[in-house]
């Protein structure tokens, strides 16, 4: 790939963007407001990137990020991302998004309401449970002895290959942890999330710290639904 889209460009898209422009990666960052309000951010990244509509990036990208709230979930357009693997870095969290009843029973995973809302694209989860200054801070080239993993989970096997082999560009190994009805592993309260890449608690407040795979798949197989 030699671009990457991102739909959403806050914490986590902006740092994902940095990552893949020092990977080497053209970048197309969009948010819910106008390309212009994201000029600050283009200018700080380079000529590797360009802002432009949700819909432009979404075409635009070889993998596309999406990194909105999940309350806007139905806002991300669908045509431009067809055949496209879509990379979604959204949690769940009741007192921004509101109730969705199908994620507080734990019927559905954050993941399968994306993919139902994109149907003809192959969404892998990716990104959401890592703080976007450890994020930042942790990428390592591949074979380095700290690098750091991150979880991942789909139902297409070749969509967590090209989602694999993005992170390995931008600086991380990945762990698969199964289909999309397997993410909630990752999702907030649980083991993985947030604390397992911080020196100490809370998380914001402190260091990052290098994970390796096996303690990733060590805490994704700790996880319980309900936690």
């Amino acid at each position: 790939m030699s671009t990457l889209g991102l739909i959403g460009s806050g914490n986590i898209g902006s740092t994902v963007a940095r990552l893949a422009i020092a990977a080497g990666l053209d970048v197309v960052l969009s948010n819910s407001r106008d390309p212009q309000t994201l000029a600050e951010l283009v200018a700080e990244l380079g000529p590797r990137a360009r802002a432009a509509t949700a819909e432009e990036a979404g075409a635009a990208g070889d993998i596309v990020v999406v990194a909105v709230p999940l309350r806007n979930y139905q806002q991300v357009p669908v045509a431009p991302l067809a055949g496209k693997v879509v990379l979604d870095a959204a949690n769940y969290y009741p007192d921004r998004d509101g109730t969705f009843p199908e994620l507080a029973d734990g019927a559905m995973t954050t993941s399968e309401l994306l993919q139902k809302q994109l149907p003809t694209s192959r969404v892998v989860k990716a990104f959401n449970n890592i703080y976007f200054l450890h994020l930042a801070a942790l990428a390592r080239p591949a074979g380095s002895p700290d690098r750091t993993a991150l979880p991942i989970a789909g139902d297409d096997a070749d969509a967590k290959a090209a989602a694999a082999q993005l992170l390995d560009v931008l600086g991380y190994d990945t762990v698969d942890a199964g289909p999309l009805s397997e993410s909630w592993r990752f999702q907030p309260d649980t083991p993985v999330y947030t604390d397992a890449y911080a020196t100490g608690l809370p998380f914001w407040e402190n260091a990052a710290a290098p994970a390796d795979a096996a303690k990733i798949r060590a805490l994704l197989a700790a996880a319980q639904h309900g936690r």
